[in-house]
């Protein structure tokens, strides 16, 4: 069940941060929820690594946020080198 929430969570943040993220960007429902996935280790392990988050503390709903806006930005530096 906790993979589940994950998931849903997951995507309820990549959405947010599509919808916060100026421009276009083409990614469909389940790499939408990887975005918010992996926005929400981003923010932990940034937090983690500054001294805002302990050990097994994770981080919050808009760290997670913020951290699949930076995943966003450079994805699309990435596509925009790799056309």
């Amino acid at each position: 069940m906790q993979y589940i929430w994950m998931a849903l969570v997951g995507l309820v943040v990549g959405f947010i941060a599509r919808a916060l993220h100026p421009g276009r960007d083409n990614l469909g429902l389940i790499m939408t929820a990887v975005l918010g996935i992996a926005g929400s280790f981003v923010a932990n392990f940034v937090g983690q690594a500054i001294g805002w988050y302990k050990a097994g503390e994770s981080a919050g709903f808009i760290a997670s946020v913020i951290g699949a806006i930076v995943l966003l930005v450079v994805y699309g530096l990435v596509a925009r080198k790799s056309s």
